[in-house]
């Protein structure tokens, strides 16, 4: 098999990235394309009471299993399936069960801290930053946590001033500087996507060469 094109989208909570993701998707036939989110590599807690995790900060980059997403990667690339985590946001633990990945030609790899990891960067062929506005994040983010995944308004607010938010300035949005395109208003910007999708078709022709 020849080696996959792994494209990197990061950006702010609620910016957009599976909605570029689900759009690069349309492009491609089916079949061709895997998604990876980072979200499914947060650590296991099990150690931990319920209490304790409803404390993690999960936008910090030790909230990561970072070295199982980087030896998931490697493998995926050399033709090797994967079993990837699943996440349960309202158990604030990974489950026991996992989900078999098989290789693709390619590897979307998503999630707010994907640019920000070296070891995951220096991976990607394709590095994307999704810029969207704080006040439309904050909204999908609102919408998003109390209806999948069982949160409060008072938690989401609190969360976000108190934990998101600094860590967005602190982590995520200095990871601009390593994205190869910037997509302004996310799946909207129809334009970008075409770029990219052009990208995407002439590293894959490279890799048949």
């Amino acid at each position: 098999m020849k080696r996959p094109v792994l494209i990197g989208i990061t950006g702010g909570t609620g910016s957009g990235k599976s909605t570029i993701a689900r759009e690069i998707c349309k492009k491609f036939p089916d079949n061709c394309m895997v998604m990876i989110e980072q979200d499914s590599y947060y650590k296991d807690q099990s150690n931990l009471s319920f209490e304790e995790r409803t404390k993690t900060n999960y936008d910090h980059p030790d909230a990561f299993d970072t070295s199982l997403l980087v030896m998931h990667l490697k493998s995926i690339t050399q033709g090797e399936a994967i079993e990837k985590p699943i996440y349960d946001f309202e158990a604030h633990n990974r489950k026991k069960e996992t989900v078999k990945v098989e290789p693709r030609d390619i590897v979307i790899v998503e999630g707010i801290l994907v640019l920000q990891e070296p070891t995951v960067r220096e991976l990607l062929d394709i590095k994307i930053y999704v810029d969207t506005d704080a006040d439309v994040r904050i909204i999908r983010r609102l919408l998003r946590d109390i209806k999948e995944r069982g949160r409060t308004l008072d938690s989401v607010i609190n969360q976000y001033l108190n934990v998101v938010r600094p860590m967005h300035m602190q982590f995520i949005e200095p990871s601009k500087r390593y994205a190869d395109i910037i997509i302004p208003e996310g799946g909207q910007n129809k334009v970008a996507i075409d770029v990219i999708v052009g990208n995407i078709k002439q590293l894959l022709l490279n890799n048949e060469n």
